[in-house]
């Protein structure tokens, strides 16, 4: 009999069929503080990354949009008023409890009509192919089990001319950066985890989540070989987070 297969949740190995269950738990737990702690994480230049990454998908009146991944919905509601009445933004997360506060603060924003929900697997995306315009998906790529599955389903799900564009934790280029930026990671993050969140486990996964996931050429490569083309990246804050793109022609 065959060993079950395994995968990386953080720096510990997990059965395949656990991963999703794990990081749902995550999520779960931090839901509720989930903008507060990217403020206090970044500093608040969060918003710097994802308004370039929204410039770079260059959404337009009456486009239809997918957003996996979308947390409390951040750049969903920035593609939701460029995409205009005519056009469509799904929001979607594979967790509930996520897409529970994202809906809420969308609604008190008052973003309506062309804006809707759905739990989504980015693995199994459940709309036909040649569907979206643009497909994004912002600090979600490295928790997905199998992430070229997922870009094969993002692929798949474009229509020829759109793109996909992933905005993702990265690798530093250069090592004083590095070596600040695992300090910070490892020590700091757990500790805003513990007093903000009462949750100093999840944050410490975030930090390894990170240094398990493909830096920026192997990001591009696993691209490529779903079959997007003109592929590129955009490094930010010397490569703490990278925005890559890449186009079904």
């Amino acid at each position: 009999m065959s060993k079950e297969s395994t995968t990386h949740f953080g720096y510990e190995q997990v059965k395949v069929g656990e991963k999703a269950e794990r990081v749902r738990a995550v999520f779960d737990s931090v839901a509720t503080r989930y903008d507060l702690m990217n403020d206090l994480m970044s500093m608040g230049i969060h918003r710097l990354w994802k308004r370039f990454a929204v410039e770079l998908a260059g959404v337009r009146s009456g486009q239809r949009v997918l957003d996996l991944a979308s947390g409390t919905g951040d750049l969903a509601a920035r593609f939701a008023v460029l995409a205009g009445p005519e056009g469509l933004v799904i929001m979607s997360d594979i967790n509930a409890a996520m897409l529970h506060q994202g809906r809420s603060r969308m609604a008190d924003k008052g973003l309506v009509g062309n804006l809707v929900y759905t739990q989504i697997n980015a693995e199994q995306i459940p709309f036909p192919d040649n569907s979206f315009d643009c497909i994004t998906i912002g600090f979600g790529l490295r928790n997905v089990t199998d992430k070229q599955k997922a870009l094969k389903a993002m692929y798949n799900a474009l229509r020829p001319g759109g793109r996909v564009l992933i905005l993702e934790f990265s690798q530093p280029v250069s090592k004083p950066l590095k070596a600040a930026y695992d300090l910070y990671s490892f020590k700091l993050l757990p500790l805003l985890g513990r007093i903000v969140a009462n949750d100093e486990r999840s944050y410490r996964y975030l930090a390894e989540s990170i240094r398990m996931h493909p830096n920026q050429e192997q990001l591009k490569q696993k691209m490529e070989a779903v079959g997007l083309e003109r592929c590129d990246f955009h490094n930010m804050t010397g490569g703490v987070v990278a925005i890559h793109r890449g186009f079904k022609l």
